[in-house]
């Protein structure tokens, strides 16, 4: 599916619908792969996402520390994840380098959503996610946004 943002409020809007839809699977983690060039659009979408999903916390780049986990208190709640956990695979040159952060604990826990940045880093370590975004940015605030599901 692909569709267009016209402006920085339009594209937070899509990541909040998006984020609407996404429910806990049985088998693992909801795994989101974020691709797109620097300045994209992929940490502002994961901001929307985490808002609508009910954090708490002020959301930013995770680059220089590599991983940011948020409590999801109202889905948690309501059945939904409860918690959000934002990669930023950008300074990793593979997979292994993924260990430290227990990710293959986090991808076998369904309560997770994880949302990780720069896959393309990573490949070797990641398992088929459930939903591939591509980020695409204009000249102006319009962004290009393609999903592929699993």
């Amino acid at each position: 599916m692909k569709t267009v943002a016209h402006s920085l409020a339009e594209f937070e809007e899509e990541a909040r619908t998006r984020a609407r839809l996404w429910k806990p699977r049985a088998e693992g983690a909801f795994l989101v792969t974020l691709s797109g060039e620097l300045g994209a659009g992929k940490t502002a979408f994961t901001k929307a996402v985490a808002q609508e999903l009910g954090a708490e916390e002020v959301v930013n780049s995770p680059t220089f520390v590599i991983e940011k986990l948020y409590e999801l208190p109202r889905e948690a709640a309501t059945g939904g994840f409860a918690r959000l956990m934002h990669i930023d695979a950008y300074r990793l040159e593979s997979g292994n380098q993924l260990t430290p952060l227990h990710f293959s604990d986090q991808l076998a826990d369904p309560r997770n959503l994880i949302l990780l940045e720069w896959p393309e880093r990573v490949a070797d370590a990641l398992p088929k996610p459930a939903l591939r975004v591509i980020i695409t940015q204009e000249a102006d605030d319009t962004r290009r946004i393609v999903y592929a599901e699993a």
